[in-house]
């Protein structure tokens, strides 16, 4: 098969390359998350903290491939970004931001990394604290682990999006909490972090998707996020959007200087995935940003809020619909959490108690997946301790 064939042929689980590829983007992205929470703490600034998870990637991503033939891309899928309290998402400050982490805060990471456009994400919350994390704090991230626990079961191949859906709102009711509105779970294509097979986080009759049912070898990026607030975040300042990505289908000819300038940086270092405006330069991409935004050239990905007082919890996982069943390739030990409200709901129990491998014995497995088998399938109604076994993180 010549290169021009295969680069039609679309890459999938089919092919062991594409796997190993995956999972190798997954092991980077999780020590990354690891070093991320492990600098998270009083005092700490969050841009450096931002910029210490990125140049990880980097650095990793930069180790691996060097000797081969065909450049192959690799490096940061989504920026580092750390959003604390009743912050939602998407902050990744720029270089002279001076916000600094205190004790007690309840921080959302979140990282992407690829290797040949193949992304694996994920997102954690952990508390600035030493203890276990009781009251609402643990209700929150209780409830954001277990939908993620019940979701990783539910996307299975036959099942349908909206299922899922449901489940989740479900499970956040349960701790008395919400699902946060606007946030989608993706299918993961090569270079595509927000492919057309979508999960909403929650149903109503502003956000409409596609019904989609999950099918062997996909790839999704199933991301939760649970409020003791609303649900229904605000933009409250757009000068604290740094995320962009690419609108690859937009084009427009730029009156500014400044702003043809930035785009040229865009397309030559960021083509496809997003990026932070932290790598551009910091003067002429504020001037530059805006005519890019205002005429479709970029996506922004907005700092939202929920009120103040509201605490948010966000966990996100990068899950493979393998033949002998989903693997999940992104994850992080939660702190000790104490809930508190019990699970109670029968559904919720018989959700849990799924496994997430099929039954059809496949020949072969690495035993790295064995380990992670069991910490799935020993998962009962107390998934405060269940982190999936964490694959790919020795």
């Amino acid at each position: 098969m010549s290169d021009d064939e295969r680069e039609e042929k679309e890459l999938d689980l089919t092919s062991p390359e594409v796997v190993t590829k995956y999972k190798s983007a997954a092991e980077i992205v999780n020590k990354s998350l690891q070093l991320v929470v492990s600098e998270c703490k009083a005092k700490a600034k969050v841009v450096d903290v931002c910029e210490k998870g990125d140049a990880y990637i980097r650095e990793q991503t930069g180790n691996m491939y060097k000797n081969v033939k065909k450049k192959i891309e690799r490096g940061v899928a989504f920026p580092t970004c750390i959003s604390v309290n009743n912050t939602v998402c998407h902050f990744s400050p720029l270089a002279s931001d001076e916000t600094v982490l205190e004790e007690g805060d309840i921080v959302k990471i979140d990282m992407g990394c690829h290797i040949d456009g193949f992304i694996a994400v994920v997102a954690h919350t952990h508390v600035i604290q030493a203890g276990p994390v009781t009251g609402r704090a643990a209700d929150v991230i209780a409830a954001a682990n277990t939908a993620a626990e019940v979701a990783l079961r539910l996307v299975r191949p036959g099942k349908k999006n909206k299922d899922v859906t449901e489940a989740i709102q479900k499970v956040a009711a349960a701790y008395d909490c919400k699902i946060v509105e606007g946030v989608l779970s993706h299918q993961l294509k090569q270079f595509v972090i927000d492919g057309n097979k979508v999960i909403l986080s929650v149903s109503n009759s502003d956000t409409r998707v596609d019904d989609a049912e999950f099918e062997e070898n996909e790839v999704y990026a199933i991301d939760i996020v649970t409020s003791t607030g609303e649900g229904k975040p605000k933009l409250l300042d757009e000068k604290h959007t740094t995320i962009y990505k690419r609108a690859v289908d937009k084009n427009y000819h730029l009156k500014m200087k400044a702003s043809r300038f930035i785009f040229s940086e865009i397309n030559q270092k960021f083509p496809i995935l997003p990026f932070t405006a932290r790598a551009l330069e910091e003067k002429r991409a504020r001037l530059g940003l805006v005519e890019c935004v205002n005429h479709d050239l970029l996506q922004p990905y907005p700092v939202l809020h929920e009120k103040p007082g509201d605490l948010v919890a966000h966990i996100k996982f990068t899950v493979l619909l393998m033949p002998n069943g989903s693997d999940r390739i992104t994850s992080h030990p939660l702190q000790e959490l104490q809930p508190t409200k019990p699970i109670d709901d029968p559904e919720i129990k018989a959700w849990l108690a799924l496994g997430t491998k099929t039954k059809k014995k496949g020949g072969g497995k690495k035993k790295k997946a064995k380990k992670g088998d069991k910490a799935e399938e020993s998962t009962e109604a107390e998934p405060m301790d269940a982190t999936s076994g964490n694959d790919g993180q020795e």
